[in-house]
């Protein structure tokens, strides 16, 4: 039986018995002339802060020396410079003491070591039962919880005949030796995200032997699984046999098989499963969309994303989610702006939400190729929505538009963006007093200088004459 024992030499006698031989040594490591300057390493867990001496963990013990096993534990949980020593309290190897561990200290501690990646006293702590399961004829109520959170610390340190050891040892705990599908599905999940198909398919075979349902979960992980090591084919079979045990296929299973088909560059396949989603009455997440658009995108095909988005927007299949941004920036990077813009457009028209920045990339885009009247456009469309788009990208679409000649569109376009919250700054009014400078519209720009000046971007009256005169000049 785990017990808890306290110190010696500054507690009660009748508390001498029941504290653990290490407690024992750092409390009289701690009163010595030479004190430890910390504890030993193996006691360091490696999520925590630098560990107090040992002299506090001796006054901690002094001060709550008639606090029970579940109290005491707790406290030292609670202090984080603290918490190296709470193995310090218990000695797995000791049968004698007279304060014996309850239920709920063990499974605090199996926790804390758990928590703190102490795996190798986690394991030799769960290699006795719980104190609870000796006291009756049925095993611990708690004990799932316990290994579950214990194989899932192991796998993730990649420790994996340890979790195999340890499922073992949980069936044999287990009043029914039959623990439930989530557990089987944790062992192998933790094989295939090592692309060890093999063992993955073992277990799943020891969970038929051991009469557990797979559930939809199970066949998520082999397919994941198959697609990660580039079995295909395998992944394809373990889909119709999901179907054969009557586990529904969801939204995860299918977005599996998509990335798996695009990875192997079978876009017609993958597209046809996307349509498949559809046509067994399922709905696409915002992880879908997102696999499709990028598969097809990064292999030259945004033409073809685009016209398959529109399909499925169509059928009301996109979810509001879902981000346009990657379509529109990926179509402005080979010279579609064209495009984009047709898409944008169209989503615009069914009421789809296209975001600031998506907008944002979509003007950039029309910019660059000339299209400074069509970037206005959707400036305008963009504020009609309560959108207002950054001040750089508005600087860059006003400075278009009086390269184009047409300061005058440019100052309106400023007016309105204003009365949606943008502040303009310096920039701001110095491209468009520049801009109807060029075009000999000296009264426009005066009005702009002196509202310069009442919004504070005129620093003294020196500097607003040099405006008015450079003005006067024609901008010479």
């Amino acid at each position: 039986m785990l017990t808890l024992t306290l110190p010696c030499a500054c507690l009660p006698k009748r508390s001498i018995r029941t504290l653990s031989s290490s407690a024992k040594e750092l409390l009289r490591s701690s009163s010595s002339k030479t004190p430890l300057s910390e504890p030993p390493p193996d006691a360091l867990p490696t999520q925590s802060l630098s560990p107090a001496p040992p002299a506090h963990f001796a006054q901690f013990l002094k001060t709550h020396a008639q606090a029970s096993p579940s109290s005491l534990l707790r406290r030292i949980l609670h202090h984080p410079r603290l918490r190296p020593y709470d193995l310090h309290l218990f000695n797995p190897s000791s049968s004698s003491s007279s304060f014996s561990l309850d239920h709920s200290t063990y499974e605090l501690m199996a926790r804390s070591l758990a928590a703190s990646n102490r795996l190798d006293s986690l394991l030799l702590l769960l290699r006795h039962p719980c104190p609870c399961s000796d006291s009756g004829i049925f095993s611990c109520s708690r004990a799932e919880p316990i290994f579950r959170l214990s194989l899932l610390a192991l796998l993730r340190a990649s420790r994996l005949n340890d979790a195999e050891s340890l499922f073992h040892t949980l069936k044999k705990s287990l009043d029914s030796s039959r623990p439930p599908a989530d557990l089987y599905n944790i062992l192998i999940n933790g094989f295939s995200k090592h692309s060890l198909y093999d063992k993955a398919l073992q277990w799943y075979h020891t969970m038929l032997k051991d009469r557990v349902k797979p559930d939809t979960y199970t066949f998520n992980i082999l397919i994941s699984c198959c697609c990660r090591t580039r079995s295909f084919d395998n992944a394809l079979t373990w889909f119709k046999a999901m179907r054969a045990q009557g586990c529904d296929p969801n939204v995860v299973t299918f977005n599996t098989l998509i990335s798996g088909f695009f990875k192997e560059k079978r876009y017609k396949e993958g597209i046809g499963v996307a349509r498949e989603i559809l046509d067994l009455g399922h709905s696409f997440s915002v992880a879908t969309c997102e696999i499709l658009v990028k598969g097809l995108c990064g292999e030259g095909k945004e033409e073809e994303a685009c016209e398959l988005m529109k399909e499925f927007v169509k059928r009301g299949a996109v979810p509001d989610g879902f981000e346009w941004l990657e379509l529109i920036e990926r179509l402005c990077r080979k010279d579609k702006a064209g495009i984009a813009l047709k898409v944008f457009d169209e989503m615009w028209e069914r009421g789809r939400g296209v975001s600031a920045v998506a907008c944002s990339a979509l003007m950039e885009g029309l910019r660059s190729v000339g299209r400074n009247e069509e970037a206005c456009g959707v400036m305008e469309r963009m504020m009609e929505k309560g959108m207002v788009p950054d001040l750089v990208t508005c600087n860059c679409v006003l400075e278009g538009l009086c390269d184009a000649g047409k300061t005058k569109d440019a100052n309106r376009l400023r007016v309105l963006a204003m009365r949606k919250g943008l502040k303009p700054d310096g920039v701001t009014f110095s491209i468009l007093i520049r801009g109807f400078s060029r075009e000999g519209m000296r009264r426009e720009g005066e009005e702009l200088v002196n509202e310069m000046l009442d919004a504070g971007f005129i620093g003294n009256i020196a500097g607003y004459n040099q405006l008015m005169k450079w003005l006067q000049n024609g901008g010479r």
